[in-house]
């Protein structure tokens, strides 16, 4: 976005492009009216990431076409909640597309993601049944320029798998901690570490879970500094704190 400004600020000095052509083009670049939706062009220019699209209850059509014109614009493509049989249907429609099935999030790069983050991103899940959660924080953290590493199943049954791994625990710069059940894996790992710790709850477990209700009030009480909690099953948003944190 700052690349396309620039571009259009220096056509107008050195005369290839009239003022008046120039007013019009700016009109669309803080969004794009698509009749069923409005795409903010200028969040990258705010946030340093495009808008990201949400895919759960969009039809795909409409999808596709809000990804032509992110496209078109040389926007990096970040769809999330996308189930499988739609995102076959995207990706069909939409060469260059990848799906990262476990995480349920689709990507297109239409340029170059620069790395921006300083550090590395660590995303820890406590099971294999939340690794969708997880998943999808990984692919955005990744998709947001930062290095991300992964340490699964190691929740708090079998708390000796957690501090077999305390050298790369402490060695990360932020900590996105994925767990259901009890949700008590973040208070452990924010008891081992001096790093922002980020923990997702997710709806895994059983009854008097409430879909992940109990995880997300454990983790809101824990004992642990530096524990901040995200909602639950919401590891896009656990992702982009991170890469907030990590730019600084």
């Amino acid at each position: 976005m700052e690349r396309d400004l620039a571009e259009l600020l220096e056509a107008v000095r050195g005369g290839r492009i009239a003022v008046q052509d120039a007013v019009e083009r700016l009109k669309i670049l803080p969004f794009e009216d698509l009749g069923f939706a409005k795409i903010d062009h200028h969040r990258a220019l705010r946030k340093g990431f495009p808008e990201v699209v949400f895919g759960d209850g969009k039809p795909v059509e409409r999808i596709v076409q809000i990804m032509a014109r992110m496209e078109a614009r040389g926007d990096n493509i970040l769809v999330t909640r996308l189930e499988a049989e739609k995102a076959a249907d995207v990706v069909a429609a939409c060469p260059g597309a990848i799906y990262h099935r476990e995480g349920r999030v689709l990507t297109l790069t239409a340029s170059e993601v620069p790395r921006v983050g300083r550090g590395t991103v660590l995303v820890v899940a406590a099971g294999t049944s939340d690794l969708p959660v997880a998943e999808e924080a990984v692919v955005t953290a990744e998709f947001m320029g930062n290095p991300v590493e992964r340490l699964y199943d190691v929740g708090v049954a079998g708390i000796h798998r957690l501090l077999e791994n305390t050298q790369q625990i402490r060695a990360a710069t932020v900590l996105i901690v994925v767990a259901g059940m009890e949700g008590a894996l973040p208070s452990v790992v924010g008891g081992l570490v001096d790093r922002p710790v980020i923990a997702v709850p997710t709806s895994v477990g059983y009854g008097a879970s409430f879909g992940g209700l109990a995880a997300l009030l454990g983790m809101l009480n824990s004992c642990a500094a530096g524990v901040t909690v995200v909602n639950i099953d919401n590891g896009f948003g656990a992702a982009a704190a991170a890469s907030l944190i990590n730019r600084q």
